[in-house]
């Protein structure tokens, strides 16, 4: 299906946030090379999986925006000695792991297209430029000044900085985005919905000055701001450079002071209560998606919403089953860029019951009602709860009113509950998938062996015996017997594609080439 095309009725669009994992399942030595076969799979559904064999030519040790991952060794002599391809297959294991694991390498178009090339092989960049040029050709006031490469995480989002011919002196921020998966409104009510975001015009909301949308992709035109985002100011970084570049390993990140953090902390819940209070909903707040000009921050991307793209820390709270409604989503995802702006850093796992220490204890506070294990199983506090926190400042008034449509406020109701019943059953299939995890490792482990052996030696030892060869009814009891194993999920079914890859690492995490292009049925 090519991305002018309108998806199937009833076919789900792929979910680019489900994270893919790569398990090496066997090595196998050809001529003079090794090649290791990796079962991928997206999510914990075994039946969507396949498989990619790689041969590795080339080791070096590349630094990745900083991050140095652990590569396998290399050996000019003795390398197909089975010892060494055991030892080598460890470290390209270490190195798959590393990468999967990581949030933000994880998301980027190199290791989706490596590990699953069927589905990530299109040039965004190339249809984002067809679709720019498709409109530009029919509203000519608009020209392209630079496109801004990789700017943003999002795979199937590209961004132009573009000039109003009518203004020349301005400088506007041009973005192309493909529709998601949770894209829920009717046409109609999404052009209705884009129409009244463009009609915004309050403190908390950066404005959005022009939409267009497809039926299968959106274009958008809003102020270009040199100052940068959020994150921009805690990384200190250039707004214009690479999204890896700037937030992968940055060196001079930093948190704010207390009085930022409760000024921007306190306007951030303005604009996310000014959402809910009129039946809008958000769910991609992060400190890249709020803007800071003057000490005003203005949440950025409004639109991600209802235009069905998914979050960027959905896989983290999708492990959370009771951040399940569009306002706890949004709370979570506050609690998250309140870390950062707090430390200098999103948190490395959640729930987080360990703060490092700091000076800001009022915050701290906040962000246990958050993020602590007993937030994350009792349930999120409601933005209005947040907004009065004592000591938090605004320097414009909540009383903010935005006109919506009856209508459409009953159509983005409707497509809020789509939303959420996605997420809760996505929730459920993690949480059976979990139980089931730990019922196998338990009954794998050593502890749970030794115990089934003990137990085996007094059901068939001595009095053990004759108790099982008793006659019926004799009054004695029945032997205890083992735990069987969980049942695995069934696989019947699912298919596996299998493609020949040869990997070169190099510095840009690595370098991808097809060869043969063959693909069969395993």
């Amino acid at each position: 299906m090519s991305f002018s095309e309108k998806p199937p009725p009833g076919r789900l669009l792929l979910d680019d946030t489900v994270p893919l994992t790569a398990v090496i399942e066997a090595s196998q030595n050809l001529q003079s090379h090794t090649e290791y076969i990796i079962r991928v799979q997206r999510g914990v559904s075994s039946d969507n999986s396949w498989q990619i064999v790689i041969v590795l030519f080339l080791f070096t040790c590349p630094q990745v925006c900083g991050i140095s991952l652990p590569l396998p060794p290399k050996k000019l002599i003795g390398n197909m000695d089975r010892e060494f391809i055991a030892e080598r297959q460890r470290g390209l294991q270490t190195y798959l792991d590393s990468i999967t694991q990581h949030p933000l390498l994880s998301n980027s178009l190199t290791v989706k297209k490596f590990l699953d090339p069927s589905n990530y092989s299109a040039n965004y960049t190339e249809i984002a430029l067809q679709q720019v040029s498709m409109f530009f050709r029919s509203d000519p006031k608009w020209e392209i000044l630079e496109p801004l490469r990789d700017m943003g995480w999002r795979i199937k989002k590209k961004y132009f900085l573009v000039k109003n011919k009518e203004l020349p002196k301005e400088k506007y921020l041009l973005s192309w985005v493909d529709l998601g998966p949770d894209k829920v409104l009717s046409d109609k009510d999404l052009q209705s919905a884009m129409k009244l975001l463009t009609s915004f015009s309050t403190p908390y909301l950066c404005p959005l000055l022009f939409s267009n949308v497809s039926e299968s992709s959106a274009l958008l035109i809003r102020p270009f701001n040199e100052s940068g985002c959020l994150r921009d100011h805690i990384c200190k970084v250039k707004p214009r450079d690479s999204y890896l570049k700037k937030y992968c390993n940055p060196k001079r990140s930093q948190g704010l002071e207390l009085e930022q953090i409760k000024l921007y902390g306190r306007q951030i819940l303005e604009g996310l209560k000014l959402l809910h209070d009129n039946g809008m909903f958000f769910g991609h707040l992060h400190t890249s998606n709020v803007m800071v000009e003057e000490d005003v921050c203005q949440l950025l991307e409004v639109e991600n919403g209802i235009l069905g793209v998914p979050s960027m820390l959905r896989a983290t709270f999708s492990q959370l089953r009771k951040i399940n409604t569009t306002e706890s989503i949004d709370v979570f995802c506050f609690g998250h860029s309140l870390y950062e702006m707090t430390y200098g850093r999103p948190p490395d796992s959640v729930p987080v019951d360990q703060f490092p220490a700091g000076p800001h204890t009022s915050v701290v506070s906040v962000l246990e009602s958050i993020l602590s294990s007993e937030a994350c199983k009792s349930g999120m506090p409601s933005v209005s709860a947040l907004i009065q926190t004592p000591g938090a400042v605004s320097r414009h008034t909540s009383l903010l009113v935005l006109q919506v449509p009856s209508k459409l406020k009953e159509a983005l109701r409707a497509a809020k509950e789509k939303l959420e019943k996605r997420l809760q059953e996505e929730q459920k299939l993690l949480h059976h998938h979990r139980r089931l995890t730990r019922a196998q490792s338990h009954h794998s482990s050593e502890e749970e062996k030794k115990r089934r052996k003990i137990l085996a030696r007094k059901v068939f030892g001595g009095s053990g015996l004759t108790r099982l060869c008793s006659p019926a009814g004799s009054g004695a009891s029945s032997p205890p017997t083992c735990p069987s194993s969980p049942t695995p999920s069934s696989t019947t079914g699912g298919s596996s594609s299998c493609f020949s890859i040869h990997l070169h690492l190099y510095p840009s995490v690595c370098s991808v080439s097809m060869q043969g292009g063959s693909v069969k049925t395993v």
